[in-house]
């Protein structure tokens, strides 16, 4: 039996730093400023790290780290990149069974340009993007307690209404952090889906772009969201304040300001740290929240997303989280 199975990409990450990188204005989709890179010139890179990525490796790593019995499904491709993520999952201690090898695809990889804290990721989408409601074990991932759904992108948003159905069909709980573009499918399908979710996980601008309102925030966004998504709703804003509710209570935590490296995987290491810490303290959200912040901001001081995370009974400071009865 499993504690976690988790679902999403698994990917090359590639990172890459250099002074000849520049930054403009751009000013289009709500995006103020641009990398800029000269054509027909060689550019010197200053530093390079290569790391595996994709939302359903990085949130099985957490959840592996803190102590739980996981998994991840997925596919990779019949290449080195595929075969390095596998070595390094296992190494982490995490069940590799259920992922896939494709030679229709390679890998999915990563490329991210970091200017000043800042990045732009070139992403393309490959193997992952393979895996079908045909590929995916269901008699064997039902041995599990809970089902992890880190951001479905591509062909892989196909397979979203078939786990979440599965899911409460077979009394599985069940954690989404979904993609812009899950958010963006049929109302009729998000509705459905929705109301089997135990926990759902949103910034606020993707909170937003599921209501069709982007002047909604804050608790005014909690409760449209609530109308259809019954169960545990996390909404983050940065560094801003994050909101917490469940059926009862709102919870409220500011995470403290530090200095940044890399946001990659922020909000993965956010996302399982949650979990983990809810299933650790018997579904108490407060110490819930606060492994979350946590783990998020252990992240970001390292590049990669899953080099900073937290480790089984590694210690961390607590941020407050304040509970206030629902109105």
């Amino acid at each position: 039996m499993f504690d976690v199975i988790t679902f999403g990409s698994a990917t090359k990450d590639i990172f890459l730093r250099s002074k000849d990188f520049s930054v403009g204005d751009f000013k289009k989709d709500n995006i103020e400023k641009e990398i800029l890179l000269p054509l027909g010139l060689k550019i010197n890179i200053k530093e390079i790290y290569f790391r595996s990525g994709g939302g359903g490796t990085n949130t099985t790593a957490t959840l592996s780290a803190r102590g739980l019995k996981t998994a991840y499904c997925g596919v990779i491709g019949k290449d080195s990149e595929g075969e390095e993520i596998l070595k390094e999952l296992r190494k982490r201690g995490i069940e590799t069974r259920f992922i896939f090898k494709t030679d229709k695809k390679p890998t999915d990889l990563s490329i991210i340009f970091s200017v000043s804290n800042e990045r732009t990721i070139l992403t393309y989408r490959g193997a992952s993007q393979t895996l079908n409601k045909n590929k995916i074990p269901w008699s064997q991932i039902k041995k599990t307690k809970w089902l992890y759904l880190a951001p479905f992108n591509g062909k892989l948003i196909k397979v979203f209404k078939e786990i979440t159905d599965f899911a409460q069909k077979n009394q599985i709980k069940l954690m989404v952090n979904p993609s812009v573009s899950q958010l963006k499918l049929p109302s009729k399908i998000l509705k459905s889906a929705f109301k089997k979710i135990d926990i759902l996980l949103l910034n606020e601008e993707e909170g937003q772009i599921l209501m069709k309102n982007f002047s909604l925030k804050g608790e005014k966004l909690i409760k449209e969201i609530k109308r259809f998504s019954p169960g545990i709703l996390i909404i983050t804003n940065g560094q801003k304040k994050i909101l917490v509710t469940d059926r009862n209570y709102l919870y409220s935590a500011l995470p403290p300001k530090i200095k940044v490296l890399d946001k990659t995987g922020a909000g993965d290491a956010f996302g399982a740290g949650f979990l983990s810490g809810y299933i650790k303290n018997r579904e108490e959200i407060i110490p819930a929240v606060q492994l979350a912040i946590a783990n998020a901001f252990f992240c970001i001081k390292k590049w990669g997303a899953k080099e900073g995370i937290l480790r089984k009974n590694q210690e961390f400071k607590k941020v407050k989280v304040k509970k206030y009865e629902k109105s």
